[in-house]
């Protein structure tokens, strides 16, 4: 299998993200090449082609466009891939229209010669394969580990006028206020509390051991936390040394802000969710008698 790769640059650095493309290809065994834009001074590592351009901006739509078509035509890849963020969003469908390919959004696995994405807001998986002879494919951030690649690519540089109608500023960090990067503990609400004033059980806990509290994306878009405390590859990134995890689900989204957590207690009443996968202690059980229950256990021996 043959696969062309779409880096993504980022204040003039490729970015950490990048690298697990290479991993999704890994699981492939997939012979591969790299289109990227940007001016970098350093290029991954790998045994390939490598198409370049200079000029533009990291974030041009047409004129990325344009450089993955050039690399396409020339390299005639199975499938063309990019990171699910939102470079991915923007120009995976134009690309795959443009190859009048199908486009597969969101990917989290391989099962049987198929791809497996994400539905009912991450509570089923469904395998699904192209019908087209190529492909336009999505990864979701987390899925696919990074691997250690060596070699030296090819550079070939693609010449490239940028001649898009939208002149590019530059990214701004949004402000967060709270900082769960450099929590020990997080404990984290998720939609399984079944309603905003089972969040405090969720901060007496938190409060107990002396942490910070998190949250899921859908208990953020509920309303019942603020997103400066979202958790998860649209959230922060956080590697405490003790997660628990109230009620999440474990989507791939979520996982992927977390999996850098030492320990991680999950409490849910479905033993087979997701969040299992990545646990290191499953309480099944009524999260309305198990947190207070937990929190007084914790304070009678502080």
């Amino acid at each position: 299998m043959k696969l062309l790769l779409v880096g993504e640059v980022r204040d003039g650095r490729i970015t950490t993200e990048t690298a697990e493309l290479f991993g999704f290809a890994a699981r492939l065994k997939a012979e591969v090449s790299m289109a990227l834009v940007g001016n970098v001074g350093e290029f991954p590592a790998f045994s390939g082609r490598l198409y370049r351009a200079n000029g533009g901006n990291e974030y041009d739509a047409t004129f990325h466009k344009r450089l993955v078509l050039d690399a396409v035509e020339r390299e005639r890849p199975d499938a063309v891939v990019f990171l699910h963020s939102s470079l991915g969003w923007d120009i995976a469908p134009r690309v795959a229209f443009a190859m009048q390919a199908a486009q597969v959004s969101g990917v989290v696995g391989l099962d049987d010669g198929g791809y497996v994405v994400e539905s009912c807001n991450g509570k089923m998986r469904r395998t699904v394969r192209p019908l087209t002879s190529r492909a336009v494919l999505t990864i979701q951030p987390g899925a696919f580990a990074p691997v250690a690649t060596e070699g030296t690519p090819e550079l070939i540089a693609i010449e490239a006028e940028p001649d898009s109608a939208i002149e590019f500023l530059g990214c701004i960090q949004p402000e967060r206020g709270i900082d769960l990067t450099r929590a020990g503990v997080i404990v984290s609400a998720g939609r399984g509390l079944g309603s905003a004033d089972r969040v405090e059980l969720v901060r007496a806990l938190a409060d107990a051991l002396g942490g910070e509290v998190g949250a899921s994306r859908p208990v953020v878009d509920a309303g019942w936390l603020e997103r400066a405390r979202q958790v998860g590859s649209s959230g922060q990134s956080v590697s405490p040394s003790l997660y628990v995890a109230c009620g999440i689900s474990g989507a791939i989204q979520h996982l992927a802000g977390m999996k850098g957590s030492g320990f991680v207690l999950a409490v849910n009443t479905d033993r087979d969710a997701p969040i299992t996968s990545v646990a290191d202690v499953l309480a099944v059980a009524d999260l309305a008698e198990f947190l207070p229950a937990l929190t007084a256990a914790i304070r009678t021996r502080r």
